[in-house]
């Protein structure tokens, strides 16, 4: 579903941040080569993610969800010169081509790329985040963000994608994963510990910050 007229977009695009050649790059590869390639961030939420990130100046992100990596290229121009990112996915067969773009971005030492179930491995993370994004399967946005609030900083911040589901969320008879995206919405309005803003770029950002 498409939020905004496609020439409004176009001029909203033509006014942000150049996304730069490798991310062009990606982008272009992950279109012509990968399934569902709108799973994507792409220019406008990419620099979105960017501009937040290099606002908070994370010393350590977590990203639930790689997909090729080009939120996690983004996410990681804010770190601090010591701050490292680790992104979990579940698709191994993508692995290739997100080493290889990380390696693109010079990031390949900042960026800890770990393949598996983010359910199993977040728990075994001794780690404090400043900044979790959440970009993987929505039947478990909930289950995400119980994993790791306990693990963000306080004043930190957790950021979550496509939290109004091309517009489902708001219609009748929902599917199981509009269910899902619904269920994590109110669960996050009704948290005392995060305060929270629903920004309907793309496909919807909820940005809550550990309070």
């Amino acid at each position: 579903m498409d939020f905004l007229p496609e020439k409004l977009e176009a001029y909203i695009e033509a006014h942000t941040r150049n996304e730069g050649p490798v991310l062009k790059e990606l982008d272009r590869e992950t279109y012509k080569k990968v399934l569902s390639p709108r799973m994507l961030s792409g220019h406008l939420q990419g620099q979105v993610l960017r501009m937040l990130s290099m606002m908070i100046k994370p010393e350590t992100i977590l990203e639930i969800g790689t997909f090729t990596g080009y939120s996690a290229i983004c996410l990681a121009d804010g770190l601090t010169p010591t701050g490292e990112l680790h992104t979990i996915d579940i698709n191994e067969e993508l692995k290739p081509m997100v080493t290889a773009y990380f390696e693109k971005a010079g990031l390949e030492e900042r960026i800890k790329h770990t393949v598996g179930d983010a359910l199993e491995i977040i728990p075994k993370m001794d780690l404090a985040f400043d900044l979790v994004f959440i970009d993987a399967d929505k039947e478990n946005y909930s289950n995400y963000f119980d994993l790791v609030i306990n693990k963000v900083r306080q004043g930190g911040y957790i950021i979550a994608d496509n939290v109004l589901w091309s517009g489902k969320v708001i219609e009748p008879n929902p599917d199981d994963d509009t269910k899902a995206i619904m269920a994590f919405n109110d669960k996050v309005q009704a948290d005392a510990r995060v305060e929270n803003v629903l920004i309907p770029v793309r496909d919807g950002l909820m940005v809550m910050r550990k309070v």
